[in-house]
């Protein structure tokens, strides 16, 4: 059996490394944490490959030498990338050889997410049935309400009159309008494959029209990744209610919205675990997301803006499932990220 070929298919980031942190050895799962390929891993000292790690390289350096064992729970890793990462790390000296040591780093933001998601999606299914109920109690009267209005507009000679029925039909319209958005999609649609950054690029269009010049936009594509199935006019509507979600906290003291695309190897989404998914993700600088609503964020109707509906970001979590996806944020201030993960198939 070719142990190469076994420690790469762990989710689990394993190097070896020896008396001075210089890895000798790394599997696929460390490379993609550490965002580096296996021989720029393999050429400097392991502390030159990350921002930050929540143990001092001296600790590190002083259990290989002396041979001893280590073990650190739920300590930060921010990669040279800027990922933020939330790790159990394990040390253990190699018997057969006494001057390299195992070094395992296993992602728990992971976990932590799936489980996240898996509450997240109950409530979210749990208040949509609420939502579509009470719509449905709304748009019934609502209707007979215009009905009766246009009924009486067509008796009434007055145009003074005709101005309270013009009235009632519009503020009806406006209602049904909130209430249909307020649903959004319910069903998966026909998908075909699209690419992305198309996608993307027609958003970022329609934004730039109207951008404040004190925000700017920038992009950050991996251009390998393929052409995935999906609606892609929902998609863009779930991107562009994230950006528009992101300018609007930036203004009107400005700032920087990044559109990145990244993929990742070996993802679960809910139950189920993807080969290779896409990761879109929407990052502002701006002040940050209130920690009160931060579980609550995508339930209708929550919003912290006055003038604010909260049904954007309600809308896209729901695109997002709709297409076998899911949809993280991540904010403290200075930072905020919006992450869209939707998989990845093989061609058939």
């Amino acid at each position: 059996m070719d142990t190469n070929n076994l420690l790469n298919h762990l989710v689990t980031a394993v190097l070896v490394i020896d008396k001075e942190l210089r890895p000798c050895f790394v599997n696929a799962a460390a490379e993609q944490l550490l965002g580096l390929g296996s021989h720029k891993l393999t050429e400097q000292s392991l502390a030159e490959h990350y921002q930050l790690l929540g143990v001092e390289p001296k600790l590190l350096m002083d259990a290989v030498q002396t041979g001893q064992g280590l073990t650190v729970n739920t300590t930060t890793l921010i990669t040279l990338d800027g990922q933020h990462h939330t790790v159990d790390l394990t040390l253990i000296p190699l018997e057969q050889e006494q001057t390299l040591s195992l070094l395992e780093l296993r992602q728990v933001d992971q976990q932590r997410r799936i489980h996240q998601q898996l509450s997240q999606d109950a409530q979210q299914q749990a208040a949509q049935f609420l939502v579509r109920n009470l719509a449905h109690e709304i748009k019934n009267p609502l209707g007979g309400l215009r009905g009766a209005a246009q009924l009486l507009a067509r008796e009434l000679t007055d145009p003074g009159l005709k101005e309270f029925t013009s009235l009632i039909i519009e503020q009806a319209d406006r209602l049904r309008s909130l209430v249909d958005r307020l649903l959004g999609p319910q069903r998966p649609t026909q998908h075909s494959l699209h690419n992305i950054h198309q996608v993307v690029q027609k958003v970022l269009k329609l934004v730039e029209m109207a951008l404040p010049t004190n925000i700017r936009l920038r992009r950050d594509y991996d251009p390998s990744i393929p052409d995935i199935e999906m609606d892609a006019d929902q998609l863009q509507q779930a991107v562009l209610n994230i950006v528009q979600n992101a300018i609007q906290a930036l203004d009107p003291t400005g700032g920087e919205i990044v559109i990145k695309t990244r993929t990742q190897h070996q993802v679960t989404i809910g139950s189920q675990r993807h080969k290779l998914v896409l990761e879109l993700s929407i990052i502002d600088n701006g002040p940050g997301i209130p920690p009160e609503l931060i579980d609550t964020l995508f339930y209708p109707m929550v919003t912290s803006k006055e003038q604010g509906s909260g049904l954007g970001l309600s809308i896209a979590h729901n695109i997002a499932r709709l297409h076998n996806g899911r949809i993280d944020c991540v904010s403290t201030p200075g930072h905020t990220e919006f992450i869209i993960s939707l998989p990845i198939h093989s061609a058939r």
